[in-house]
């Protein structure tokens, strides 16, 4: 039998452990909330708009506060954004009413950087993990800054591999061409599907460099237009005919081995159905990725019609599980990044404008 004076002393030592568990407990709790609320009050730079309209001169550099991640977002340092031309079109006023729901507005969608900071809910990440993001359209607090606060549904994680330019530029325009491809062209990128002809129009831009990397891995034959000077470069990318769209034969979008179009990754403006239709497949598919109201009035029509041939707008929705799969392509060196051109978030002002001047080569990439 145990004495009195053991059961004291094992109740004792028993009450000092149970203490020693609990302050322990208290301080860690204590050191976690003191990190999460490291960034509370403290500003960053960040670049803005107060209006619609005003292209580059429109945007002003400005202090403000660091955002707080709510209960499902993670608290990004940003190490790279990419800008898209539809950041651009926002501010132009062409979404209104829609959009933008308030100024200023910072733009800017699809970053990549470290986490410094979770929402209580938040399962997938914790502070230190290096990520791929995309930051909806509706919010009014982008990527063009120092922080940006991403939901966790729409953030990925970014291996080793994956620099954080090649990360900040697939969330738009890679997977809009990723599901362009897989969804409405039908293309398996593991190669295992029938192959198909595919042409991919202003292939040396932000997804078109991406639809024709992605459309070999589908098994394709790709037929691609650019400029004369990007020619090269289309076709280390995969491409097995490149067109000059400023000569005849290029403005008529003919395959030089009189291929027909199973689909076509449609990634620019001002091509007419008529010059699209006679190189199509029986039942092709124009995969509008600007699609405008003429767009969208051939597109009914071709319904209406039952017609075989159809012109498809595509509006891409970013999702993780897609953006996950370029991550990984990306690292697995099976898909790569063409970057134009690299600009310091002092400079976001000229790589907006070039944007707008619309003869990017690749991606532009803002570093804060």
């Amino acid at each position: 039998p145990i004495s009195r004076h053991s059961r004291v002393h094992f109740t004792s030592q028993k009450l000092k452990i149970n203490l020693t568990a609990f302050n322990q407990s208290v301080a860690c709790s204590r050191w976690k909330k003191k990190k999460m609320a490291s960034t509370s009050g403290k500003l960053m730079r960040a670049v803005q708009y107060a209006s619609c309209g005003g292209g580059a001169a429109g945007l002003k550099h400005a202090e403000v506060p660091i955002p707080t991640p709510a209960k499902d977002e993670v608290l990004i340092k940003l190490e790279a954004v990419s800008i898209n031309p539809v950041n651009w079109k926002v501010q132009k006023g062409i979404m209104r009413p829609v959009l933008p729901r308030k100024f200023p507005r910072i733009p800017c969608t699809d970053v990549a950087g470290e986490i410094v900071e979770v929402g209580s809910a938040v399962q997938k990440f914790k502070a230190g993990d290096k990520v791929v993001g995309y930051l909806a359209l509706s919010q009014s607090e982008g990527g063009m800054a120092e922080y940006a606060a991403a939901k966790e549904s729409s953030t990925v994680g970014r291996p080793a591999e994956v620099s954080a330019a090649e990360g900040a530029a697939l969330p738009v325009a890679g997977v809009t061409a990723y599901q362009a491809l897989t969804q409405v062209a039908g293309l398996k990128l593991d190669g295992t599907g029938p192959q198909r002809n595919i042409l991919v129009t202003a292939a040396s831009g932000g997804v078109g460099q991406y639809a024709v990397q992605l459309a070999k891995l589908g098994n394709a034959h790709v037929t691609a237009t650019c400029g004369a000077r990007n020619i090269e470069l289309v076709k280390s990318l995969g491409a097995d005919e490149v067109l000059d769209y400023k000569t005849p034969e290029g403005a008529a979008l003919k395959s030089p081995s009189g291929k027909k179009y199973d689909a076509v990754v449609h990634c620019t403006t001002g091509i007419s159905w008529s010059t699209f239709e006679p190189n199509l497949s029986g039942s092709g598919k124009v995969i509008d990725l600007t699609p405008g109201p003429s767009a969208f009035m051939t597109f009914a029509l071709k319904k209406l019609t039952f017609s075989k041939k159809q012109l498809l707008p595509l509006l891409a929705d970013v999702k993780a599980a897609d953006l996950e799969c370029l991550v990984e392509l990306v690292k697995e060196k099976k898909l790569k990044t063409v970057i134009d051109s690299t600009y310091p978030l002092s400079k976001a002002e000229d790589a907006w404008a070039k944007s707008i001047e619309g003869h990017a080569t690749g991606k532009i990439i803002v570093e804060p």
